[in-house]
């Protein structure tokens, strides 16, 4: 079970920092949430792999840590803040530079109308 939960941790990794790599906004943001899905699963995983204990000290000879799941907790909610902010602004780059590449470089179109290939000289 451990071997197929750090093989899942570090598949989300290596796709989430592959997808980090591309130059397009939405396979920027789909790299960040995956690689935080991987840290989740990561700091849920440094609890202990337990089902059926009790989450408290004291009432059971085993038991399970809490504070992962805590750190997990609210990772997802500030994951889900940090998506939300990112897809907006990814948004508004969009309608403001008519192009989705993050490094800021803008791709050369063609002009679009017979009296704009005239004036540039098409």
């Amino acid at each position: 079970m451990e071997l197929l939960f750090a093989l899942v941790i570090g598949a989300l990794t290596a796709s989430g920092v592959y997808l980090l790599l591309r130059a397009r906004t939405f396979p920027v943001i789909m790299g960040l949430t995956l690689l935080s899905y991987g840290v989740n699963l990561f700091l849920f995983a440094s609890g202990r792999l337990a089902t059926g204990q009790q989450p408290v000290i004291g009432t059971s000879a085993n038991y399970t840590d809490p504070l992962p799941q805590a750190l997990v907790l609210t990772a997802i909610v500030i994951g889900f803040a940090m998506t939300a902010f990112l897809v907006v602004l990814s948004l508004r780059n969009l309608a403001d530079n008519k192009n989705d590449h993050v490094d800021g470089q803008r791709e050369k179109t063609p002009p679009s109308s017979k009296q704009e290939r005239e004036v540039t000289g098409q």
